[in-house]
C-alpha cells in the first residue's frame, strides 16, 4: 500500500464495516419484525427519536393506524412498542452515520487533494449508491404501510443486495489501494471467481426472499424437502414461473439448490488450485473461500432445521456477508495488476 492512501485505504474499510454493521442490525430488525415501527422517514427530525413519554405516546398512537398494529399487534403495550422500535430507529440511525461518515471525509480528501480522477470516479459511483440504498429502505417499508403489513420480498432483495453490492465495491475499491502492484493474475481462475460473484448474488437474493416470504419457517427438514427431494409443493402454483419467485416451496428449492452449486463451483476451483501449485497468495485466497463456503453451508441447514431462531439468522446473513468478502478478495487477486496468465 502507498503511504499517501493509507487514510483513504482507512476510510473506504470504516465504510465497509458500517455496511457490515448496517446488514446485521437490518437482519435484527427483519427477525424481530421490528421494520415496520416507524412509520414516517424525515432525513434529519428523524434522528431524534422520542425523548419523553408523551412523545413516545404520540409515535405509538401514530403506529396503531398502520396495519400490522391493527391487524398483528394490537395487543402491544407500549413498551412492546419500544423493543421493536429501538431497532428500526438504530437501522436508521446507523444509515445517516454512514452517510456522514462518507461525506465528510470524501469532501476533506477532495480538498486536500488525496484522489486521483480515477477515485474520485469510484467515489461518486459510491456516493450514488448509497444515496439509493436509503432511497430503496423507505421504499421498501412503505410497501408494508398499506393493506399488507408485510414489506414485499421483492423490495426486500433489491434492499439487501443493494447493500451487499455497495459494500463488495467499496472494498474492491479499498483493495486497489492496498495492492496496488500485485503478482500476476490468472485469467482462468478470474473468470471462475466472476461466475461465483454471480451465484454468491443470486443467493443473496434468494435468501432475502426466503426472508421475505418467511420460507424458513416451512419443510424444516434436509437434505430432502419433508422425505422429497422435490416437494410437490415445489411446482403447486401456475404458472410454472411463480413458484421460483413467489412460492415458499420454490423459494426454499432455489435457495438450496444454489447452495450446492457454489459449493461446488468452490470445490472445483480448490482442487484444481492444488494440483496447479498456484502462488501461495492465490491458494491462500481459495482456502479462505473453501472455509468460509463449509461454514456457510452449516450455518445454512442448522438455521432451516430450528426454523430460524433469530441468533442463528443473523449468524448466516453475517457468513453471506463474509463469503461475499472473501470472493470479492479472490477477484483482485486473480486479476492482479500484471499480465494475467492462463
Amino acid at each position: 500500500m502507498i503511504k499517501s492512501n493509507k487514510h483513504v485505504v482507512i476510510w473506504l474499510l470504516s465504510g465497509c464495516i458500517l455496511i457490515f454493521v448496517m446488514v446485521v442490525i437490518g437482519g435484527i430488525t427483519r427477525l424481530t419484525h421490528s421494520g415496520l415501527s416507524m412509520v414516517n422517514w424525515n432525513l434529519f427530525m428523524g434522528a431524534i427519536p422520542p425523548l419523553n413519554h408523551q412523545q413516545w405516546v404520540e409515535t405509538f398512537e401514530l403506529y396503531k393506524q398502520y396495519p400490522e398494529y391493527q391487524q398483528h399487534n394490537h395487543f402491544f403495550t407500549l413498551s412492546q412498542f419500544k423493543s421493536i422500535f429501538f431497532w428500526e430507529y438504530l437501522h436508521r440511525l446507523l444509515g445517516r452515520l454512514l452517510g456522514l461518515v462518507f461525506i465528510i471525509p470524501f469532501i476533506y480528501f477532495l480538498l486536500k487533494r488525496k484522489l486521483n480522477a480515477k477515485l474520485i470516479s469510484q467515489c461518486c459511483i459510491l456516493l450514488f449508491m448509497g444515496g439509493l440504498q436509503g432511497a430503496i429502505g423507505w421504499w421498501m417499508v412503505k410497501s408494508g404501510l398499506v393493506d399488507d403489513p408485510d414489506v414485499s420480498h421483492y423490495r426486500l432483495a433489491i434492499h439487501l443486495i443493494t447493500a451487499f453490492l455497495t459494500f463488495a465495491y467499496t472494498f474492491w475499491v479499498a483493495l486497489s489501494l492496498i495492492y496496488p502492484k500485485q503478482e500476476e493474475g490468472n485469467k482462468s481462475f478470474y473468470k471462475q471467481s466472476v461466475l461465483l460473484l454471480i451465484a454468491v448474488l443470486v443467493q443473496i437474493i434468494y435468501g432475502a426472499f426466503v426472508a421475505g416470504l418467511n420460507a424458513g419457517f416451512i419443510i424444516n427438514t434436509w437434505p430432502k424437502m419433508n422425505g422429497e427431494w422435490i416437494h410437490s409443493s415445489v411446482y403447486s402454483m401456475t404458472p410454472l414461473w411463480r413458484n421460483f419467485i413467489e412460492g415458499l416451496s420454490g423459494v426454499q428449492f432455489i435457495h438450496r439448490v444454489l447452495a450446492f452449486i457454489i459449493v461446488g463451483i468452490v470445490i472445483y476451483m480448490w482442487v484444481k488450485g492444488k494440483s496447479l501449485l498456484l502462488p501461495k497468495k492465490q491458494l491462500r485466497a481459495l482456502y479462505l473461500m473453501l472455509v468460509v463456503i463449509i461454514l456457510q453451508i452449516l450455518l445454512g441447514i442448522f438455521t432451516l432445521l430450528l426454523a430460524v431462531p433469530i441468533w442463528l439468522g443473523v449468524a448466516h446473513q453475517i457468513g453471506a456477508f463474509i463469503l461475499l468478502s472473501v470472493v470479492v478478495y479472490s477477484l483482485s487477486v486473480f486479476k492482479g495488476s500484471a499480465k494475467i496468465s492462463g
